[in-house]
C-alpha cells in the first residue's frame, strides 16, 4: 500500500514548473529525497534548482532520510529573500505576514504598545524598498543581466505563510533565550510593495539599549535568512528573483554568548 503527499511549491520554482500543487503517489516508506527525485522526473524543469533548495515537512525544515507519511505536505523551498518556542516564550511575541501598508499608524502603535514602564530602550528597524538591485537568486543570474543598470521600481513578496509564522515565532524564542529581550513584533509586508514603500518592521524593547539593539539586528538577520519569503525586483521590463539558499536552523551560539 502507497502514501500520497502534497508537494507545494512557491516563488522562481512556481513559475518554472507552472504549477503551485501537486498530489504526488509514493511507496510506503518513502522520504524526503523520494519526493523530491519523483517531482524532478515529472519537472525536469526543476533540476537547475536542486542544490540550492530546502525542503519542509508540515511546515518545518526536514532532512532527506525523513520518512514520510501519508497526507504530509511537502513544501520545496527556494532561495529566500533575504526547534519549539522552548518552555518560557516571550512577554509579548507579535509576528504578522500582511498586505496592508506599513505606514505611520501601526509604528506610532508599536512604539506605545510593544514597551513596558520597565523598558529603557526601544529599537526599531524598518526595512524599505529601494531602488538599486540585490544579488539574483541562483538559477535567475541570465533574468538579472537583461535588466543590468535598470532601476527597480518595486518588489512583490510571496511566503509559505504558516511555515513563516512558525519561523518567526522561533526567532521570537531565540531572541527571548540569547538576549533576555521577551518583547518583540515583527511585522513584514506581502504582495507588490512600491519603491520607498515599508516591507518589514522589527520592534524590540528591553531595560538596556544593547539588550534591544542585539535582538533586533538578531531577528531580521534571522527572517532573511530563515523564513519562507521570496522577493521578487520588477523593472520597467520585467522581474527577477532575489536572495540565497535557506539556511534552516538558527546559527550556533559561541562562548562569548555571539553568533558563530
Amino acid at each position: 500500500m502507497g502514501l500520497q503527499v502534497r508537494v507545494r511549491l512557491f516563488a522562481m520554482l512556481r513559475e518554472k514548473a507552472g504549477w503551485s500543487e501537486h498530489r504526488l503517489d509514493l511507496e510506503q516508506g518513502s522520504t524526503i529525497a523520494h519526493a523530491w527525485q519523483a517531482v524532478l522526473a515529472e519537472t525536469p524543469a526543476l533540476e537547475p534548482y536542486a542544490p540550492v533548495v530546502r525542503i519542509a515537512r508540515n511546515g518545518r525544515y526536514a532532512a532527506e532520510d525523513e520518512p514520510l507519511s501519508d497526507g504530509d505536505e511537502v513544501a520545496v523551498i527556494p532561495p529566500v529573500a533575504g526547534g519549539s518556542l522552548g518552555d518560557e516564550p516571550p512577554s509579548l511575541l507579535r509576528c504578522e505576514l500582511t498586505r496592508e501598508p506599513i505606514a505611520g499608524e501601526l509604528l506610532d502603535e508599536l512604539r506605545r504598545s510593544v514597551p513596558t514602564a520597565a523598558d529603557g530602550a526601544l529599537a526599531l528597524f524598518v526595512g524599505q524598498v529601494r531602488d538599486t538591485p540585490g544579488p539574483p537568486a541562483p538559477g535567475e543570474e541570465a533574468a538579472a543581466a537583461e535588466h543590468a543598470g535598470q532601476p527597480v521600481v518595486g518588489l512583490d513578496y510571496e511566503a509559505h505563510e504558516e511555515m513563516a509564522l512558525a519561523v518567526l515565532h522561533d526567532i521570537g524564542a531565540e531572541v527571548a533565550e540569547r538576549f533576555g529581550v521577551r518583547r518583540l513584533a515583527v511585522i513584514h509586508r506581502l504582495g507588490a510593495v512600491a519603491l520607498t514603500e515599508s516591507s518589514v518592521v522589527v520592534c524590540a524593547a528591553a531595560g538596556h539599549r544593547a539588550a534591544a539593539f542585539d535582538a533586533c539586528r538578531y531577528a531580521i538577520d534571522e527572517l532573511k535568512a530563515r523564513a519562507p519569503i521570496w522577493k521578487r525586483e520588477r523593472y520597467a521590463s520585467g522581474a527577477v528573483w532575489v536572495g540565497a539558499p535557506a539556511r534552516q536552523s538558527a546559527l550556533p551560539v559561541k562562548e562569548d554568548g555571539r553568533r558563530a
